[in-house]
């Protein structure tokens, strides 16, 4: 555990709240619901591979270099990264419709789940073990991820019910099983999952050593998520009887984001002396608590920053502005910042 934490943490998290709010604010809503969180949902994934995949080791010609150009050389990689996916995605799933529509918007965002659950839940299996250069395995497992997202977009994600909507385009709607936004809010609510079980080190799976090694590490963890996802989810959709779209926006995106700010930008100092999985309950309440505060910071601010946008049912302005600028925006700015630059300058190296 680094000893200037999580004092670094608390002030580097304040700076690029500070600057993603300011950075949101540059733009209508319109425009950033469109097409600054679309190609910024692009660069996450190739994120996700830099920082998990490689612990941005790689590639050697940024990794090799003192800060701030090793920071610069990453964000780079992803920018670039980000440009190539932002135009095959609005090829292949947004039929090079502009602005991009909801179905785009969407199977974009649950790529990064897709990602999320490759590189953390299965460690980059099968990719890591076949290929031994970690470049091209990381470069070939996030060609698989998108591959593998829209394979499931196409098979689970239906939006019948926008048929009457001005943004509705009969041809790129993949008429699969289910509602688009409660196929979207089960992903999302998974991935919550995988994050709690982050909070606990894995416990009680570390208590199995034949747990712990790829493949079933992989199904099981998977396995786990989908279980109690799908719990949550039932819960809150129908015990709760909550909207789905502000279920979203309440309980797995607040969780999400604190827990970023609790792991990566704390880097997990909070409680160092406990072990799992007191450990764990006492860090993913705290993720929570933090979550739900600093969302609700976003959410008072979002007329100052944007303007009053509408919420709820049909369009969502809201819940899709706060999703946006937690996720979209200030989620990969907080990974640029803590995992790229290593806290730079704050933590001087």
């Amino acid at each position: 555990m680094n000893g200037e934490q999580p004092a670094t943490g608390i002030v580097a998290t304040v700076i690029v709240i500070a600057i993603a709010l300011g950075f949101v604010a540059l733009f209508s809503f319109p425009t950033f619901a469109g097409w600054v969180a679309y190609y910024l949902l692009c660069t996450i994934p190739m994120q996700i591979i830099v920082a998990v995949n490689w612990g941005c080791k790689q590639p050697e010609f940024a990794a090799r270099q003192s800060q701030p150009m090793k920071g610069l050389l990453l964000t780079l990689v992803t920018v670039i990264a980000g440009i190539v996916v932002s135009v095959v995605y609005l090829g292949v799933v947004g039929g090079n419709i502009t602005p991009p529509t909801p179905m785009l918007a969407q199977c974009t965002i649950v790529s990064v789940v897709i990602t999320f659950w490759a590189s953390i839940m299965w460690g980059g299996w099968p990719f890591r073990a076949w290929i031994r250069n970690p470049v091209t395995s990381g470069i070939v497992q996030l060609a698989a991820c998108y591959a593998v997202n829209y394979a499931f977009f196409r098979i689970f994600f239906n939006y019948d019910f926008m048929r009457d909507a001005p943004v509705y385009v009969a041809s790129l709607d993949p008429h699969g099983l289910f509602n688009a936004w409660s196929a979207l809010v089960f992903y999302v609510t998974a991935l919550a999952i995988m994050f709690v079980m982050l909070h606990f080190d894995l416990w009680p799976l570390t208590k199995s050593p034949a747990l712990m090694k790829q493949p079933i590490l992989g199904l099981v963890w998977t396995a786990v998520a989908l279980v109690l996802g799908a719990a949550v989810f039932c819960i809150g959709i129908n015990v709760m009887k909550m909207d789905a779209v502000q279920f979203l926006v309440s309980v797995p995106i607040p969780f999400i984001f604190g827990t970023i700010i609790v792991l990566n930008m704390l880097q997990g100092s909070l409680f160092p002396k406990r072990k799992q999985p007191a450990k764990g309950l006492l860090s993913a309440l705290s993720a929570a608590l933090i979550g739900t505060g600093l969302a609700g910071l976003y959410a008072a601010l979002a007329a100052v920053v944007t303007g009053r946008l509408h919420s709820g049912p049909p369009t969502y302005d809201f819940e899709i502005w706060l999703a946006s600028a937690l996720l979209s925006v200030t989620f990969p700015f907080l990974i640029i910042a803590s995992a790229f630059f290593d806290f730079w300058p704050i933590k001087r190296t």
